[in-house]
């Protein structure tokens, strides 16, 4: 049975157009406020596209090897599976991933949403990696 990609495809688009109108040599234009504010939209896109990505990780897994094999597990075991499976490269990356998901609820931070910034820069990359995977493994 074949996933309907279509939110995660959503997603990792309005983060890439995010991450475009962040562009280091757009924001050096704007004034800090607007920096500020499109950094939280870039975070907020970062936010929604992880989220998905992990649970079609969980999908396609259940969809394709077993209805229960990903239950109770913890994230890392989902990555591991999910490495064992073609549908990411590293484990440790997607970890980055989610620790800089978790430090979202500490936003108000600017240290912090600068790094959770940073990490959504690096993690579209690996977004649209795990979409084109899924995309051609979905049958």
């Amino acid at each position: 049975m074949a996933l309907d990609l279509s939110s995660l495809q959503k997603a990792v688009m309005s983060l890439e157009r995010a991450l475009n109108v962040a562009a280091p040599d757009r924001l050096k234009e704007m004034t800090a406020d607007q920096q500020e504010v499109i950094r939280a939209g870039v975070i907020q896109n970062f936010e929604l596209a992880y989220e998905l990505c992990w649970k079609f990780m969980k999908r396609w897994l259940e969809t394709n090897l077993s209805p229960m094999i990903a239950d109770g597990v913890t994230r890392r075991e989902l990555f591991r599976l999910a490495v064992e499976n073609r549908l990411i490269d590293d484990v440790e990356q997607w970890m980055i991933y989610h620790d800089a998901r978790n430090q979202t609820a500490h936003i108000y931070d600017l240290e912090i949403a600068q790094e959770v910034y940073e990490t959504a820069r690096g993690f579209v990359r690996d977004a649209r990696k795990l979409l084109q995977a899924l995309e051609s493994r979905n049958d």
